[in-house]
């Protein structure tokens, strides 16, 4: 347990690496392999700052990160693009305590475009809200009124707070069965009533960054995004043909990752002179007609 700590697992052969499902699978069975967790940094193309962790998810390496950025470099950043496996209410908030803006693409960004997304009535987001008197209304002209608050707290401690959405009336519905979703409740589908619970902090901050992130900038962010940040490991895993650490525990996969990091950074900089484009820190958006 001392070895372990807060992780759910480790490997003998290197306690300090912790296993992840890799997307490398060539079994196709989802199996677990010793791993850290590389967050990539990058401006202009170069990397600037890299971190290694044992979080199997992204969603909580962003906070690390971002304080162990601010605490190492003489500036800060503010702008932060990242793509959907970063959202949440926890780094919405830090990124609005730490005066930065956030440009994170929600985790539904891409299914909420889907027809399905949008016919189903069971969604909040497909209801109607009524923001003086607090409710929502549902596909059977009902009212979803808040009942009560809960608070959740997430593994590292944040606290969330959630209110909870009632429908006032939900007998004799004929949109019952699509609406109310859950076949394992012991509760008959006739007795049951239509309850949400959603975080208004949340949905602010979602609905704020999504403003951002479809504008010209947001676009352009988040395609250089794709291109800078998802580039950096492609041209170590696939140019340099890196695909597994050489050294065992933190320290030393950390110290490799950075050597890593100024190879690429080398490279870059010799493409963009070879090319002409060392004063070039976006690619541009190409707007069709």
């Amino acid at each position: 347990m001392y070895t372990c700590g807060e992780r759910n697992s480790y490997s003998k052969t290197d306690t300090d690496a912790t296993f992840m499902r890799m997307k490398e699978d060539a079994m196709k069975n989802g199996q677990l392999k010793p791993a850290y967790n590389l967050q990539h940094g990058v401006d202009a193309e170069y990397i600037t700052w890299l971190t290694i962790g044992p979080q199997p998810t992204d969603t909580t390496t962003l906070i690390p990160f971002l304080r162990s950025m601010e605490d190492n470099l003489n500036f800060k950043y503010l702008k932060i693009v990242t793509d959907a496996g970063y959202e949440s209410e926890e780094n919405y908030s830090f990124i609005e305590t730490n005066n930065q803006i956030a440009f994170i693409k929600p985790s539904n960004y891409e299914i909420s475009k889907t027809r399905k997304y949008k016919n189903d009535i069971s969604r909040i987001e497909n209801m109607s809200y009524d923001s003086e008197n607090d409710f929502f209304i549902c596909q059977n002209s009902k009212k979803l009124k808040a009942e009560g608050r809960i608070f959740r707290k997430s593994k590292t401690g944040y606290k969330s707070e959630k209110t909870i959405y009632v429908c006032e009336d939900c007998s004799n519905c004929m949109y019952k069965s699509k609406c109310i979703k859950g076949n394992n409740s012991k509760i008959p589908l006739e007795e049951r009533t239509k309850k949400l619970e959603t975080s208004k902090k949340f949905n602010r901050q979602r609905k704020e960054d999504l403003e951002r992130i479809i504008t010209d900038e947001g676009c352009m962010l988040r395609m250089n995004r794709s291109i800078q940040a998802e580039g950096s490991f492609a041209q170590i895993k696939h140019d340099m043909n890196f695909r597994r650490f050489m050294c065992r525990g933190q320290k030393n996969v950390l110290a490799e990752s950075i050597l890593l990091a100024i190879a690429h950074n080398i490279t870059k900089l010799h493409n963009k002179i070879q090319s002409n484009r060392t004063g070039k820190h976006l690619f541009e958006l190409n707007k069709t007609a």
